[in-house]
């Protein structure tokens, strides 16, 4: 007789045999547990109508029937088949397939400094603006604009249109290139906001990898030394790269008949990446004259310019005097393309904000050109980023878009240049004071954030193990690291080392 629906029914599984093999014993134990959880997980139904059914041993098994005892025991056998045939599937990305890359040298020695439990310790590495108080500064202008946009009842977190905010790339392209661009006006000046300025130099590199009449794309040439990420960039859109002298150890300064000679040496068409103002990591930028020598070249081996403008304003403290060159090379009549940040300049650092520019030929075709070029830089920045990000673009785009705020800002990028052009002074008087060994009449005249000390790199070593000054290997220190606090010291440090080590 059966039992009625509401009361618990039991179903006996049949003995589960053993074996002497290692493969049986684990089978066996596999079904044995899961028998217990299709008991547990029943019995725990019971309550609503499901009926319950129990391990224990069957009294049969000679029925041929499709009783419940044969169903549920038939499931049980197929998942524990299951399970006991089942193995990992082999990794294809194994340890010997994927190299162990090595540590961003810059992101590790932050970590180093901020690992060091020293109190002395001086962070002269990364290049982020520092107030007196070695601390981060956000600029008055960018409080301002940040409290106007969050008071803002319309401000909203859509997604900007593949190309940017339009307010901004208007502004940026502006600034970079001067209002009465003949560029501008004449429409041939395409501008897309990018992730930074490494988004954008990455935006270009991909262009003229794509997009170069020349198969394959002619090799693109960048300074001796120059920003660490230039390879990495490049090489990650399969460009061919090559170097060109331009930093003198013997002078300190430009080697400008190297560069110049290899500028001539260079297969016609190379691309050549410059620096607009603030060269990174020396801080030797040449002058106008220089300038002008360095675009006849250019001119004359029909080179295509890129470049690379990362502290217009930050160098100088003048937004005109640092994008001359820029201005320069567009009034000339030059293709070209620039890569722009509002990192430094706006001290927007992790809202990266930044813009790609290029600048088309001037001729009867330009502006059909320039629409081509559009399009296609549009398509390539949907496939890598969709759309880039608002906040920062908003802020930027608010104060350049603002008398009142842009003025401001001007007076902003003063204080900061200022403070660095005073810590330059300063550490040029105490290693002359103390008699360090050797000239530091190049601390002065470099400019910008950073400055090529010429130190070697077993100096800069002792620097940070004896007097936990941490900075670049090449001898690169971030002028914003030195303060009133702390300058004395390092002067000291750096007279002690060079005396050792002379």
């Amino acid at each position: 007789m059966s039992a009625p629906r509401d009361s618990p029914q039991q179903l006996s599984f049949p003995p589960l045999s053993s074996s002497s093999s290692s493969s049986s014993s684990s089978s066996y134990k596999h079904q044995h547990q899961l028998q217990l959880h299709f008991q547990l997980h029943f019995s725990s139904n019971s309550s609503s109508n499901s009926p319950s059914y129990s391990a224990a041993p069957a009294r049969s098994s000679s029925s041929s029937s499709l009783t419940p005892n044969f169903t549920a025991h038939s499931r049980l056998a197929n998942i524990s088949r299951h399970i006991a045939m089942a193995s990992p599937s082999p990794s294809i990305f194994t340890a010997t397939s994927v190299p162990q890359a090595p540590e961003d040298p810059l992101f590790g020695l932050m970590r180093a400094y901020k690992q060091d439990p020293s109190d002395k310790k001086v962070d002269l590495g990364i290049g982020a603006y520092r107030d007196d108080n070695a601390k981060p500064w956000i600029l008055p202008v960018v409080k301002k604009a940040d409290e106007i946009l969050r008071n803002d009842p319309n401000l909203n977190h859509e997604y900007l249109p593949i190309a940017g905010l339009p307010e901004f790339t208007s502004a940026a392209q502006k600034l970079i290139l001067g209002a009465d661009s003949p560029a501008i006006k004449e429409k041939r000046a395409i501008t897309l906001q990018t992730i930074s300025g490494t988004g954008a130099v990455h935006l270009g590199g991909l262009f003229l990898s794509k997009f170069h009449p020349s198969k394959p794309p002619p090799t693109i040439y960048f300074s001796t030394p120059t920003w660490a990420n230039h390879q990495q960039i490049f090489s990650n859109v399969h460009l061919r790269t090559a170097k060109y002298p331009y930093f003198s150890p013997t002078t300190m300064g430009l080697d400008i008949t190297g560069m110049l000679d290899a500028l001539r040496s260079a297969p016609r068409g190379s691309i050549i990446v410059l620096h607009a103002c603030a060269h990174n990591p020396t801080g030797v930028d040449p002058t106008q004259d220089q300038w002008k020598q360095i675009a006849a070249v250019i001119r004359e081996a029909n080179h295509f310019p890129f470049f690379d403008c990362a502290y217009q304003g930050f160098a100088s403290g003048d937004l005109h005097r640092d994008a001359w060159a820029i201005r320069y090379f567009v009034a000339q009549g030059f293709e070209l393309c620039i890569a722009q940040s509002f990192a430094k300049n706006f001290g927007l650092y992790g809202e990266r904000a930044g813009a790609f520019h290029f600048i088309a030929g001037p001729g009867p075709q330009a502006v059909e050109s320039s629409a081509h070029i559009a399009s296609q830089l549009a398509i390539l920045q949907r496939s890598e980023i969709s759309n880039p990000p608002a906040y920062g673009a908003r802020i930027a785009s608010l104060v350049l878009n603002d008398p009142q705020l842009f003025a401001e800002w001007e007076s902003d990028l003063k204080t900061m240049s200022g403070r660095i052009i005073e810590m330059r002074r300063g550490l040029r008087e105490r290693l002359e004071k103390k008699g360090t060994p050797g000239s530091w009449d190049h601390v002065t005249s470099q400019i910008g954030m950073f400055s090529f000390t010429g130190l070697s790199e077993a100096q800069v070593a002792q620097l940070r193990e004896k007097w936990h000054i941490y900075m670049t290997k090449n001898g690169r220190i971030s002028m914003a690291g030195l303060n009133g606090n702390n300058i004395d010291y390092f002067a000291e440090a750096v007279d002690s080392v060079v005396r050792e080590t002379s």
